[in-house]
């Protein structure tokens, strides 16, 4: 890897920094998301959210690596890389599945009618999207999908449950997996299709985590019935489409990025006395985990990079995405790992006086442990790089 970035990057970080100062609400940073309970809270996060995504639309920000030909800005690799890993570091909310996996997708496998239909509307953040490829039986082994679609004259009529569905309860769309073809092998005989979640016979049902936060669902489907032109691709050849979509999911820099801030808090906070008069950076410890931590995420952010740029460079990074995955995971964790840094006033949450860092230390320990198995389990990144990576036997 050899590039640096340029004096046109450089002032469009500037920009995006002054982007954020208008668009976030003072102290923006320091808020944890709402308890599952508290609906009202979580609503109006999420239509700030929606907001959010329409000023970057109006900036042509949102699709910043799309083609111009398709209405994006036509930045490179490194330049989406900058903005995202910016947006990170602010805690900004531009987590968005339309822009980052369906429209890439669509790009390179829709027909010309679903590009003219649903590229605008992703493209102005009017339609939102969740993603159904996991289902109770099949998570890693994807491929084992149960979740049918039968063909019904110009419709598929699709039976089956989804689960682990990130935003179901806000999307208007959902892009899935379902089995066309149940005698193929079960890599084959799979369609990719985008399917309107107010489609009768769609119920969602929310699923909360352990750190009582509402991101997950399931998704069941009973006789729906999805158009045959909202399949994207080839009949049976929807793994092929899919395992593109997962390269992009892989690929970025904010699950690194989103630590750094953590960490640089963590060690500010170490250096200040706390309730018994004592700094915790004076516990060795402490000091060397810090370090530790400070060049285990230096690692990652490059390696972060260097997907960027051999995208850049025509590339196609698919055990390298694996290995920034990998890696950002287990950081992330260990780096949760310092909850016990504060002693039993870590676990204090963010409505309890003296809480360090405004409450969030909980919220990371206990959201970072699924790190590991969404978006692709470690056990599956490392069978990516042994094989694709280091040429090893299956």
């Amino acid at each position: 890897m050899d590039f640096k970035f340029s004096a046109e990057d450089v002032a469009f970080r500037e920009e995006v920094l002054d982007f954020l100062g208008e668009q976030l609400p003072p102290g923006w940073a320091d808020l944890s998301e709402g308890p599952a309970e508290d609906g009202a809270a979580n609503r109006e996060r999420w239509e700030f959210t929606r907001g959010f995504h329409r000023a970057l639309a109006e900036r042509g920000w949102l699709t910043l690596g799309w083609p111009q030909e398709h209405g994006g800005a036509g930045a490179g690799p490194i330049r989406q890389a900058m903005f995202n890993e910016t947006m990170a570091h602010h805690r900004a909310p531009v987590y968005n599945q339309g822009v980052d996996r369906v429209g890439p997708t669509v790009i390179m496998y829709g027909s010309d009618e679903q590009k003219e239909y649903f590229l605008p509307r992703i493209r102005s953040a009017d339609i939102q999207w969740c993603q159904g490829f996991s289902e109770p039986g099949s998570g890693s082994d994807l491929a084992s999908l149960q979740t049918r679609a039968q063909r019904d004259g110009d419709d598929y009529i699709i039976n089956g449950q989804k689960i682990w569905t990130s935003g179901a309860q806000h999307a208007d769309y959902i892009f899935m997996l379902a089995r066309t073809e149940p005698d193929a092998p079960k890599h084959r005989g799979i369609s990719f299709f985008l399917v309107d979640m107010k489609t009768p016979g769609i119920t969602v049902r929310p699923l909360v985590n352990m750190a009582n936060r509402h991101h997950f669902n399931e998704v069941f489907f009973e006789d729906v019935r999805v158009p045959a032109r909202n399949m994207v691709g080839e009949e049976n050849r929807g793994w092929y489409v899919a395992t593109t979509t997962l390269d992009f999911e892989r690929s970025g820099i904010s699950r690194v990025v989103s630590g750094v801030r953590l960490l640089g808090e963590l060690t500010n906070l170490a250096s200040q006395p706390g309730p018994d008069g004592r700094r915790p950076d004076e516990d060795p410890r402490i000091r060397h985990r810090l370090a530790d931590l400070n060049i285990e995420f230096t690692v990652g952010r490059w390696l972060a990079y260097r997907v960027a740029w051999m995208q850049s460079q025509g590339l196609v990074p698919n055990h390298e995405a694996s290995m920034s995955k990998l890696y950002g995971t287990m950081i992330n964790q260990r780096l949760a790992g310092m909850i016990n840094m504060f002693g039993l006033g870590g676990a204090l949450s963010g409505e309890q006086a003296h809480a360090p860092l405004h409450g969030r230390m909980p919220d990371e320990y206990l959201n970072s442990v699924p790190l590991t198995i969404a978006a692709g389990t470690s056990e599956i990144m490392r069978n990516i790089i042994a094989t694709r990576g280091l040429g090893l036997p299956r």
